[in-house]
């Protein structure tokens, strides 16, 4: 490792903020205020949920969308932006343990999301930074090289256009790498912004700043809004991230959450083209973006469960380690995270929620290829609700029977929560502890575990660390300055509001001006 390029390194961008939120302006939108009626209502204004409600607009049903917060600030909003079928080594594990029409499934759901959206883009004459680009998986550890080679075959056999090298145009040497041709990227708001505002209109509606916190079911579906208000429909689709209704599917004791970092460095050096993504961990993605008439690269990994871990600004400062010794680094632009859910078997859960719930559909667990994934699963929504049927709907099925092949990871996910739920709850807090500006403690206030953080200007924030979701004790993200739930991967800032669910309820909080 190059210690003087690390020494001679810029320093980290003051605040964590996503280029593409920052890059971008958008229509707001109302939140419910009264009870309405539409065909279908979709729970979560992400990139799952605007293509469905772009599609099924177009299919002439009335659709709204409601979203907690803004609409595609979430993990959409937080994204690289990868327009590929290439998720990681996952072709030849689907024919391994799901069998070759699985992972052929797979492959053409993500091979058409890609050339849905690149359509999509043409027919609106979308101005979205839209390029076709190769995608790399490469490696430099030699337990992988097999898995690479296998994964080319597997690719290839699925009629994926997938290519073996030994050597790829970033500057450092590799044993091997899978490419990928006809993969793309883009600026995903400048996309999703202009489907959203084709949906609103002909009795079709989209609302901001309403959390759903329930579906009563009935002649017709109604989702409950917190205010009180319902949207009565015939169909609902929860693409809200994580299900906010778990309880029946069990999609809590399914998934796990995870943060990733990314940074937006500016170089010196010409960016040789391409996305890339290290096998091996720790994680390394690479892709370049546009921005000002230069070229900015979109550096990310760092991957952990949510809550869970060292200091989140560790991670950050490892990417920037990276970026120092691989480029001769100009300036760094951008810092943010994302969470991303991950399923038992890396395949996402999209279809009826259950089988006994034929007019509830779900989209979750994209894990970290949410482009097309989540296009792939607003196309199988929408042939489910206007077909009955879907051509992708067997291994994208929240009820497919394959899941029993990941009773392992069943068994180590759920451990790890029960342990995250007793750990949490055994931890002595701190008394009488003192607390300097920009930092944060668990202190017994009251005799009561407590989350302490002193702000800049010394103001005390106090919460309560319990979880209004399952109980878990929360966790301090340095980073993003957020109470993380290391159990489900709720959030909550500083004042005890929800940044991200499945929690529905705010954590109980007080302010004290003291210095």
């Amino acid at each position: 490792m190059d210690t003087k390029n690390i020494l001679k390194c810029k320093p980290l961008t003051e605040s964590p903020e996503s280029y593409w939120i920052d890059s971008t302006s958008s229509k707001t939108y109302p939140p419910l205020a009264e009870d309405i009626n539409v065909d279908v209502a979709i729970i979560g204004g992400g990139i799952a949920g605007i293509t469905t409600g772009y599609l099924l607009k177009k299919q002439g049903l009335r659709v709204a969308i409601i979203e907690a917060s803004r609409i595609l600030h979430g993990t959409t909003g937080h994204t690289t932006a990868k327009i590929t079928s290439q998720h990681g080594l996952i072709y030849n594990k689907i024919k391994k343990s799901l069998g070759h029409d699985m992972a052929k499934q797979y492959a053409d759901a993500n091979e058409s999301a890609i050339k849905f959206i690149e359509n999509t883009i043409n027919e609106n004459k979308i101005d979205c930074d839209f390029e076709m680009q190769a995608s790399y998986i490469y490696t430099k550890d030699e337990k992988y090289a097999k898995k690479i080679q296998d994964e080319v075959e597997t690719a290839s056999e699925l009629g994926i256009n997938a290519s073996y090298l030994e050597s790829i145009p970033l500057p450092f040497s590799i044993l091997s790498a899978v490419k990928f041709d006809n993969q793309a990227q883009f600026h995903p708001l400048k996309y999703l912004f202009s489907l959203s505002q084709q949906i609103p209109d002909d009795k079709s509606y989209i609302f901001e700043n309403t959390r759903a916190i329930d579906i009563k079911r009935g002649t017709k579906l109604s989702v409950i809004a917190e205010n009180g208000s319902k949207v009565n429909a015939d169909s609902v689709v929860i693409a809200s991230h994580y299900p906010f209704y778990n309880m029946e599917g069990f999609y809590f004791a399914r998934m796990y959450p995870e943060r990733s970092y990314v940074l937006g460095i500016k170089i010196n050096e010409k960016y040789p083209g391409g996305m890339y993504i290290s096998a091996e961990d720790p994680t390394r993605s690479l892709r370049s973006q546009k921005i000002n008439g230069s070229e900015m690269i979109l550096l990310s990994g760092e991957h952990h469960k949510t809550g869970q871990g060292p200091s989140t600004m560790r991670h950050y400062e490892d990417l920037r380690d990276f970026a120092c010794t691989t480029f001769n680094v100009e300036d760094i632009l951008y810092r943010w995270s994302t969470q991303d859910c991950m399923t038992l078997d890396g395949i996402p859960y999209s279809g009826h929620y259950k089988s006994s719930t034929p007019n509830i559909y779900v989209a979750t667990g994209f894990g970290k290829w949410g482009m097309t994934n989540s296009t792939a699963s607003a196309l199988i929504i929408r042939d489910l609700i206007t077909k009955g049927e879907s051509e992708y709907m067997d291994v994208y099925s929240p009820s497919r029977t394959s899941i029993a092949a990941s009773a392992k990871n069943f068994v180590v996910e759920n451990a790890n929560v029960a342990k995250q739920l007793i750990s949490g709850k055994l931890e002595t807090p701190q008394d009488d502890v003192e607390i300097k500006p920009d930092e944060a403690k668990v202190i017994t206030a009251n005799g009561k575990k407590t989350g302490a953080y002193r702000d800049k200007e010394g103001i005390l924030h106090l919460c309560d660390t319990t979880c209004t979701h399952m109980g878990c004790e929360l966790k301090w993200n340095d980073a993003e300055e957020t109470w993380d739930c290391p159990c489900h991967g709720s959030r909550f800032t500083i004042d005890g509001k929800i940044v991200e669910g499945p929690a529905l309820k705010p954590i109980k909080n007080e302010i004290r001006s003291q210095n």
